[in-house]
């Protein structure tokens, strides 16, 4: 400005201007007097600024005089000015407040002393009569939907209007115009959308010294090529003549990350149980409520009517949660088994502050492993230093070095990997004929050293307490006994038949390659592990020999605070008591965990599952905040 208006021959200036308006010269001058001509170079610059914003168009001026070599005046050029204050603002503190112009609004750091918005998925269903996720609508139709929302502030301040041109657009890019939608709150109970995938910008009324409150929806979890993280951007646009298009001379940016879908393990206190009933489960379900009532949790039994004699509602779905500091709400993953129970999740769950999530694979590649007894959270651990405070998820896929096999499909993987506060452990568990990492592991809350311990299938302490009851003269004690249609077999049998226990060894290497994983990837040590004497048996599997539980699988258990439902294993009789349950009771009793044996031979053992298989369980949230994790 200072060369462009100044005549040819100028070699000095001075500048003078109102009170609201700064100004700053470089070279930095030599005369004391802000008023005293300064030489005009060619490195000569003018930074001008405003305290406060206007209260009417043009009311402050900045004013420059030019001179000759004589200190004459030349000439005199006159700016005109018009401050406003223009502010896009969230909640970057995480305390649940939209505070004001946060200088880390448009940034993202974790940790305790981090910052960043946070942005729910709205994933759940405020309309009862016409269900579906809130995220599939494209507009709000109830005003408690925007609760599931992250509020956002465009705060103004000046004269009443702009000056004659100039406009305030908000925008977003296209790739996350497909992850958000942003509604302006108008009078009312009306709140319209001016931000989708459809509109990637929008004029915003200026309207002087006010606030204008917005609210912005998440419609899309991170996942494989999204890392949750999207920006808004508010522009002030400038004319510059008839026929071209107006310029950005300011824009202010705001950063939201996506909240993660949460697992919720073991030792987090159980909220709802869930069960099935069918034709032949009664006695189950009987023995299920009374556990449930002495844990102190709520008993949801899915009838036929829903579940069309699907009884695996773990495999169905898992239970978690999403969280912000202005709200959370459960929200389950649906599974892409798709049997019977298919529609339990999306039309019983599914509702006000209930959210639903899936993934669709193609059909071609679901196997048993991506039914989620194959899905598992381990509870909060350090390792090597690095703490997972929220724990690890845990997969079952097919064996590292293995050509062919079965494993979790890729976009159930995809989507677990891409939450990134519970990464997930890959086990193997391709061994088993049913594949599911649930089968041979469990975790249980405890007292002592990490807060619980992990409970893994054992054929070599099956193996040794058999052969302890039969050194002790119980060598015809015989699993079986009272269950009908069943042949009793004696612990004598058992130890004599060789091909079995080959069979068991060949089990014991599987659960042992993946007793090393887990230690390494858990941080845990041997004393962190209880080992539960369970028995294998393979079956020929289209020409491939795969594992099943020869009795029922004790580690197959529902855990609900100290109160253990264990499938009963119907063991060998040692003065009328279970050997088996008995070994439970002692290793369980140690924790200060109590042990409910529950029947489901014929209803769940014989179909090949157990006790967890059949039942599932909504935990409370972490009281750990996710965005507090150190990155």
């Amino acid at each position: 400005m200072l060369l462009l208006s100044a005549p040819p021959t100028t070699k000095y200036f001075s500048v003078k201007c109102t009170h609201n308006v700064q100004y700053l010269i470089s070279p930095r001058p030599e005369e004391t007097s802000h008023l005293s001509p300064v030489p005009l170079t060619d490195n000569s610059v003018l930074l001008i600024s405003m305290k406060e914003a206007s209260d009417h168009e043009n009311d402050n001026k900045l004013s420059v005089r030019y001179y000759d070599t004589d200190k004459n005046v030349l000439d005199k050029a006159v700016l005109h000015f018009t401050a406003v204050e223009i502010c896009l603002d969230v909640d970057a503190d995480r305390d649940g407040v939209v505070e004001k112009n946060n200088p880390d609004k448009d940034s993202w750091k974790w940790g305790p002393r981090g910052h960043g918005a946070i942005l729910l998925v709205n994933c759940d269903s405020e309309s009862v009569n016409r269900k579906r996720p809130d995220s599939e609508r494209d507009h709000v139709i109830l005003s408690s939907d925007v609760k599931d929302m992250s509020p956002m502030m465009l705060r103004t301040k000046g004269p009443a209007k702009l000056p004659e041109g100039y406009k305030l657009i908000l925008h977003i890019c296209q790739s996350d115009a497909e992850k958000i939608r942003v509604f302006l709150a108008a009078s009312g109970s009306h709140y319209p959308q001016v931000l989708s995938s459809a509109a990637l910008s929008c004029e915003i009324p200026y309207m002087g010294d006010e606030e204008i409150k917005l609210f912005v929806e998440g419609i899309a979890f991170p996942d494989k090529n999204f890392d949750g993280v999207i920006r808004i951007h508010l522009s002030l646009l400038e004319p510059i003549c008839e026929g071209i298009p107006e310029t950005p001379i300011f824009t202010d940016t705001v950063m939201f990350r996506v909240a993660p879908w949460i697992m919720t393990p073991n030792t987090l206190r159980p909220l709802e149980v869930f069960v099935c009933s069918t034709k032949d489960n009664y006695k189950f379900l009987k023995d299920m409520k009374r556990l449930v009532e002495r844990s102190g949790s709520k008993l949801n039994i899915c009838y036929e009517s829903m579940n069309r004699g699907d009884r695996w509602i773990q495999d169905e779905l898992e239970f978690g949660y999403i969280d912000s500091p202005h709200h959370s709400f459960p929200v389950v993953l649906d599974s892409p088994r798709d049997r019977e129970l298919n529609d339990f999740p999306y039309h019983v769950l599914l509702g006000p502050d209930f959210g639903y999530v899936t993934r669709v694979p193609h059909r071609k590649d679901v196997s048993s492993l991506d039914s989620f007894g194959n899905l598992e959270v381990s509870p909060p651990v350090t390792v090597n230093g690095k703490d997972y405070p929220l724990g690890r998820i845990i997969i079952g896929v097919a064996f590292p070095t293995a050509s062919k096999g079965r494993n979790m499909t890729q976009v159930v993987q995809d989507f677990l990997w891409a939450q990134t506060v519970q990464e997930p452990v890959a086990l193997y568990s391709d061994w088993l004929e049913v594949g599911h990492v649930d089968e041979f592991m469990s975790f249980v809350p405890a007292k002592d050293r990490k807060g619980f311990r992990l409970l893994l299938a054992s054929p070599d302490a099956g193996y040794k307490l058999f052969k302890k009851l039969q050194n002790d003269g119980y060598g015809e004690a015989k699993l079986f006994e009272d269950i009908p249609d069943e042949t009793p077999i004696s612990v004598n049998e058992i130890l004599a038949d060789k091909q079995f226990e080959a069979e068991n060894n060949y089990v014991q290497s599987c659960i042992d390659w993946n007793r090393d994983v887990l230690k390494k990837e858990l941080g845990l040590e041997d004393e962190d592990i209880i080992d539960l004497p369970i028995l294998f048996k393979l079956v020929d599997d289209n020409d491939q020999y795969r594992a099943l539980a020869y009795y029922p699988d004790m580690v197959n258990m529902i855990v609900l605070g100290k109160h253990l439902g264990i499938p009963k294993p119907f063991g060998p009789k040692v003065n009328g008591t279970c050997a088996l349950e008995q070994e439970m009771v002692s290793l369980m009793g140690g924790l200060g965990l109590s042990c409910t044996f529950i029947d489901d031979f014929a209803s769940y053992h014989k179909k090949h599952g157990e006790v967890h298989c059949g039942s599932n369980v909504r935990r409370a949230p972490f009281e750990f905040k996710w965005w507090n994790i150190e990155m």
